[in-house]
């Protein structure tokens, strides 16, 4: 996947991966500049909500974690971009981030390693101060096993990314939002964990059990001002579906109240609006980001 953007008209532009692999459902919204074949979506030019703000964004050389660094970016915000992979691809979001408004900085770090969150933080800090804007996005491998081939180390390999992870960052960043008395938390779930998709436990259970890490922080740090929300989007094709057939895209489309499938901008417009003073008096909230696919 690339990422990129541009200024124009005062607009920032992210380019979408693949776009000719999304079924054309996906693909009836006005946003799309130059037409779908462009592959420019069009993210809303509110610059400055979160000026000043430090955010770090794991998991954010591409994908999901890649558009919100960059809505966060376009807001003002300075943006940690977290990789474990590809230098590469984290330094091309970080100059995504700046053409966008924001300042960014690469920070490496396997976020399953209490050592390597910690020098990250560390990092980060040392650069703009403390965190105040956490992203828990990073994630790894997500196979699916009929349950005659789960084992317990495929259940250990998604809670290791869902709640092992989140543990230790927030555990990074809590002595510091505790002290101001400030902080956004905001964890990337999944619809998953509602719709309960068959030969996926291992990953669904992991995603309901970062769920309910989510509500617990939320009252425990609410005294503080801490507000700990989760995004649960549907599946928004990123470059980890590349190979998708357009049938199955076309099957989830089609069951989704709004027809089509989302977009990594869609999320990363959400977390913007949890990472600001508007959502200061929301916590403990799961967003559904799917066009109503999780509507019961």
């Amino acid at each position: 996947m690339s990422i990129s953007a541009r200024i124009a008209d005062s607009e920032v532009l992210f380019t979408m991966p693949n776009v000719d692999n999304i079924h054309p459902l996906c693909l009836n919204c006005k946003n799309f500049l130059g037409g779908p074949s462009s592959g420019y979506y069009r993210i809303s030019n509110m610059r400055y909500e979160l000026a000043g703000r430090v955010a770090l964004v794991t998991g954010a050389s591409r994908g999901l974690g890649a558009a919100i660094a960059v809505s966060l970016g376009q807001r003002g915000a300075r943006v940690g971009v977290n990789y474990h992979a590809s230098a590469a691809k984290a330094e091309a979001v970080c100059e995504a981030v700046r053409k966008a408004g924001g300042e960014a900085m690469a920070v490496h770090a396997d976020v399953r390693d209490e050592e390597q969150v910690r020098a990250m933080v560390d990092a980060v800090g040392t650069q703009w101060g403390p965190v105040d804007i956490l992203v828990v996005n990073a994630t790894g491998p997500q196979p699916f096993l009929a349950i005659e081939q789960q084992t317990w180390q495929a259940y250990l390999d998604q809670l290791e990314f869902f709640v092992k992870s989140p543990l230790l960052l927030l555990q990074a960043v809590l002595p510091e939002m505790k002290e101001r008395r400030y902080g956004r938390v905001i964890q990337i779930g999944s619809e998953v964990f509602e719709i309960g998709n068959p030969r996926f436990a291992n990953y669904v259970a992991a995603k309901g059990a970062q769920y309910g890490q989510t509500r617990s922080w939320a009252r425990e740090l609410a005294p503080w001002n801490i507000t700990v929300n989760l995004i649960a989007p549907g599946w928004i094709p990123t470059e980890r579906h590349d190979g998708t057939s357009p049938e199955d895209l076309a099957i989830y489309a089609a069951g989704v109240p709004m027809k089509r499938q989302g977009l990594p901008a869609d999320v990363g417009e959400a977390a913007a609006y949890l990472a600001s003073d508007s959502a200061r008096f929301v916590t403990g909230q799961k967003i559904a980001v799917n066009g109503g696919n999780t509507l019961e």
